[in-house]
């Protein structure tokens, strides 16, 4: 040290315990402010650089990326904010990082002749996986007239998240649902939509209320059968349709159910169920369709 108390760049990087390069491309990034120059232009730090240095470093040994130690150390950024920032990072780093190893365990024990097949499959999935195409296939699926808050909390519950920490054959699961929202065009789409009702709104929170009843109904064991759940998802229809629920409109209604099945969205709710242990809303409709065709039957 000088007599002034300033280092330089050699000095400064020996008690830092590190190389004069990393010092000097800190203070090129304007990390670490020279305090001055000697006579003969050479750098020269005051005392409090050596602090500053070990935080840079400390900073740099947990990912946080350069811009945001400048904020931390120029009073930009709360320490608390960049480390939480820098968690929700790694979170997203290594959901991806166990996604690709589950996608390449899915490859690797995959038979060679589907090798190709599967690689297609799991390339088209970003990596974390997004349900950006999955939400989109209900919008544009769920009736235009339906409100905003229903459209919303239908979207939600249909579409399935992918396992935070996936096996092989999830991956393969997800990615083939995401192949058969992404290849549903409009034609395709317009075949398998639900009959648009005259009060939609009606209809779906109906349906909403059906469906908890459901779950009630499956945790206690019961198979499908006449009772609440069942009352309540008529009721939706009726109102829907502006009719009363009778045991007419219940016959009539069993019919327009098993007219609407299409294999697009039976195959949807199939690999849905497969992603998630909660009770999806297809497994809940079904439920409702079979307890309304053994009671119409039983009629």
């Amino acid at each position: 040290m000088s007599a002034d108390g300033t280092l330089s760049i050699g000095e400064l990087a020996a008690r830092a315990r590190t190389t004069v390069k990393t010092v000097r491309f800190y203070s090129d990034q304007g990390l670490l402010p020279e305090a001055g120059r000697s006579g003969g232009g050479h750098r020269r730090y005051g005392p409090e650089a050596l602090t500053r240095l070990r935080t840079i470093r400390s900073l740099r040994s947990l990912g946080v990326p350069v811009p945001e130690i400048g904020r931390v150390l120029d009073s930009g950024d709360s320490l608390e904010a960049v480390v939480a920032r820098r968690l929700d990072d790694l979170g997203t780093e290594l959901a991806a990082l166990r996604w690709r190893e589950a996608a390449l365990r899915a490859l690797h024990e995959g038979t060679p002749d589907r090798l190709a097949e599967r690689l297609d499959l799991i390339g088209a999935v970003s990596v974390p996986p997004s349900t950006s195409a999955l939400a989109h296939y209900w919008r544009r699926l769920l009736p235009v007239r339906l409100s905003a808050r229903l459209r919303s909390s239908v979207t939600e519950a249909a579409v399935p998240q992918p396992p935070a920490d996936p096996t092989p054959d999830q991956v393969l699961v997800f990615a083939r649902l995401h192949a058969l929202v992404t290849d549903a065009t409009d034609h395709c789409l317009a075949s398998h939509r639900p009959a648009v009702p005259e009060h939609p709104d009606l209809l779906y929170d109906g349906l909403y209320e059906a469906y908890q009843l459901v779950e009630v109904a499956v945790r206690a064991g019961r198979a499908p059968g006449p009772g609440e759940a069942l009352d309540c998802y008529a009721a939706a229809h009726a109102r829907a349709s502006g009719t009363r629920d009778d045991p007419a409109f219940r016959r009539a209604l069993t019919v327009r159910l098993a007219a609407a099945d299409h294999p697009v969205m039976a195959r949807y709710w199939q690999l849905a169920g497969e992603l998630t242990p909660e009770l999806t809303l297809g497994a809940a409709d079904l439920w409702l369709r079979e307890a309304l065709s053994a009671s119409t039957a039983a009629g």
